[in-house]
């Protein structure tokens, strides 16, 4: 089962531009160098600068072994401590674990008809 990391976070407004090009950088770096998916959500609507972060692991125990890698990692740990530090409004950070919904053998049958 696929386990969904969706974590939003406010950019402060001054620091609006280097916040992005960061997320950027970030989203590079993770994706080129560990054993997942991140990808950058853009606000349609609500607050114009409350993004997300939405990372996709194969399961709860990829997820574990990847964070491990991540913060023995000190290049990741030098732009992750830059973006949080310096672009996103203390305390704004939330973040929700999701797991997708196994299927049933009805679900499987369902899909063959």
């Amino acid at each position: 089962m696929s386990v969904y990391v969706y974590q939003t976070f406010v950019i402060k407004q001054e620091k609006f531009k280097e916040g992005i090009e960061n997320l950027k950088e970030l989203k590079k770096f993770r994706n080129d160098n560990y054993d997942h998916k991140l990808e950058i959500l853009t606000p349609i609507s609500g607050e114009d600068h409350t993004y997300a972060l939405l990372s996709t692991y194969e399961g709860l125990a990829e997820m574990e072994l990847q964070n491990k890698k991540m913060f023995e990692d000190e290049e990741y740990l030098e732009l992750i401590g830059s973006f949080f530090l310096d672009n996103i409004v203390q305390g704004s950070m939330y973040t929700q674990i999701y797991r997708s919904l196994k299927e049933g053998k009805s679900d499987k049958k369902k899909e063959k008809k």
